[in-house]
């Protein structure tokens, strides 16, 4: 069965530069995929992102929105993926905090 993941990672950002830190992140991200294995599309709105991405044949959808104090992230995994839910939540919300720590 299909399952949604929902975190929310606290900050003490301004919405800029956290939005600014995330949109690093996926760039990151995009640049480390295995040799164009993984099918990456992501599209800002304001500070409201929706991606795509395209794994072992599975599509993975999901949605963050940047608020003044959180970012709250949902990713829509496939049956298949489902299984590993659990975990890849707390390593979202642990790279996120990193991510977001004030320096």
């Amino acid at each position: 069965m299909a399952e949604t993941i929902k975190v929310d990672i606290p900050h003490k950002l301004t919405r800029q530069t956290a939005r600014q830190r995330i949109d690093e992140g996926f760039d990151r991200l995009r640049q480390d995929m295995l040799g164009g294995m993984v099918k990456f599309e992501d599209i800002w709105t304001g500070d409201h992102l929706d991606f795509h991405a395209r794994v072992m044949g599975q599509r993975v959808t999901g949605r963050l929105d940047v608020l003044d104090e959180s970012v709250h992230l949902e990713i829509d995994l496939p049956t298949f993926l489902a299984a590993i839910a659990e975990k890849l939540k707390g390593r979202l919300r642990k790279e996120g905090q990193v991510l977001l720590e004030k320096k």
